[in-house]
């Protein structure tokens, strides 16, 4: 087997890793870059391969920066599978279709200014067509720990990672000779004891794995406290009489967060009355498609469904889908919570608001995500005073709390309790700033460790 590796290398977005094997070439996940502007290029360029030389596409999750860039694929000559789980398919259409309508949206806006300045115009990455077509690809539906046969002598198994809806670690398997190996890609892993989704399965032993190390040199603080400083700082925003403002992946933080406010609300820790707005089309479309799936929930949220009890349903909860309806909420003055997308504020409603709220002293800015560099919410996260949107210049003025627990990723115990139980001879860590990749490069010293630069090929 021969791997190559075209993101999400010494970086944390843009996952697509290409395995050439038994005269198949199957690419593992296919992600969008995010971050500054200067990742439109990177973005737009070469894949570092040939798309239409790509026969299977395995699909980890429906994060973007593990699936956004599958639609220009298609356009650019890719024909073969697309296999993933039910959940994940389902959410792909939804992130892919919003991804696309988002860059038809930036292109024209960008084009009307180019066009003023006398310049040309510019295209989008992809289109809506292109994502429609991307979806027509999506073939077999893997289903948890039972493996695919993806051509004679090659196998796959997708095994619940716990990240997100129908995410999946994929154990892509292989005979050599007489001997049958394997090779293991992570794709994210999830946090243990999250409300709503099962924990990682730990896998059975390979001889590589190619490994996310996002949280590869921390640990998490424990969920509990971190929700009650969820809890404190919403009642102290309340207090002030302004605003709180979530950043909010729409995939499982959305729903994780609901489920935690509707505990509060119950509980008599937040008010019962208290308005709280999920302002994300994908966020509300994210929440319908969880309830599709119990097959991926743990015993405690299937118990809640099972009464016909709602775990992300709470009194004040309004769900803003039309623009119209997102615009109005700009002229609440306090004592709302507005959940809204992007997680990383790069693009997507959240940024509205925060030019509505970040000079406000009694609003409240919440980051509950990791925030990549590059990102508004990590220059906002690493202090800025002032930042530019929409072409205001705007100072920080909310206070603004980072509240870790809540992360969808494994921590270093985490991670590495996963490897352990994998004990393999060869790690390959990806997904990771160079500094945690490194942290946890050094605890791992039973094994070869290699951290390949994006358009690398090691042979296995």
């Amino acid at each position: 087997m021969k791997l190559s590796f075209h993101g999400a290398d010494r970086g944390v977005t843009g996952s697509c890793h290409l395995a050439e094997v038994q005269g198949l070439r199957i690419l593992v996940d296919c992600g969008l870059f995010q971050g500054g502007h200067e990742i439109d290029e990177e973005n737009a360029a070469d894949f570092g391969f040939d798309p239409g030389e790509i026969d299977i596409l395995l699909l980890t999750h429906a994060h973007l920066d593990h699936c956004g860039r599958i639609p220009l694929l298609v356009r650019r000559g890719f024909r073969g599978e697309i296999i993933t789980t039910a959940a994940t398919r389902e959410l792909a259409r939804v992130v892919l279709l919003d991804a696309a309508h988002l860059q038809e949206e930036e292109a024209e806006r960008r084009s009307r200014k180019a066009h003023r300045r006398g310049q040309r115009g510019t295209t989008p990455l992809y289109g809506e067509l292109d994502a429609l077509n991307a979806m027509d690809l999506f073939g077999r539906k893997a289903r948890y720990d039972v493996p695919i046969e993806l051509s004679d002598g090659v196998w796959a198994t997708f095994l619940d990672a716990g990240h997100i809806l129908g995410s999946a670690c994929i154990r892509l398997e292989y005979r050599d000779g007489g001997a049958r190996r394997a090779v293991i890609f992570s794709g994210d892993l999830g946090n243990k004891g999250r409300p709503i989704l099962r924990d990682p399965t730990l896998p059975a032993h390979a001889e590589a794995v190619v490994m996310e190390t996002t949280y590869g040199d921390r640990d998490h603080k424990p969920l509990a406290p971190s929700v009650q400083e969820l809890y404190a700082a919403i009642d102290d925003a309340l207090g002030r009489g302004g605003n709180v403002i979530i950043p909010t992946f729409a995939l499982e933080r959305a729903q994780e967060l609901l489920y935690h406010l509707r505990e509060g609300v119950e509980q008599g820790l937040l008010p019962r009355t208290l308005p709280v707005y999920l302002d994300s089309p994908m966020a509300i479309s994210a929440t319908e498609i969880f309830r599709h799936h119990p097959e991926c929930y743990d015993d405690e949220a299937r118990a809640l469904f099972e009464r016909g009890d709602d775990p992300f349903a709470l009194p004040g909860l309004r769900f803003t889908r039309e623009t119209a309806d997102s615009m109005a909420l700009n002229r609440l003055t306090g004592g709302a919570v507005i959940m809204a997308g992007s997680g990383m504020c790069t693009g997507g409603r959240v940024r509205h608001h925060l030019r509505h709220n970040l000079w406000r002293k009694d609003s409240s800015i919440i980051f509950v995500g990791f925030a990549a560099p590059g990102t508004l919410a990590r220059i906002l996260i690493d202090g800025a005073e002032r930042v530019r949107l929409f072409g205001d210049d705007i100072p920080v003025k909310a206070h603004l709390h980072t509240i870790n627990g809540f992360s969808a990723h494994a921590d270093r115990g985490e991670l590495l309790e996963w490897h352990q139980a994998i004990r393999p001879e060869r790690t390959i860590l990806v997904h990771g700033e160079e500094k945690a990749m490194h942290a946890f490069a050094a605890r791992l010293p039973e094994t070869e460790v290699l951290m390949p630069r994006q358009g690398e090929t090691i042979a296995l």
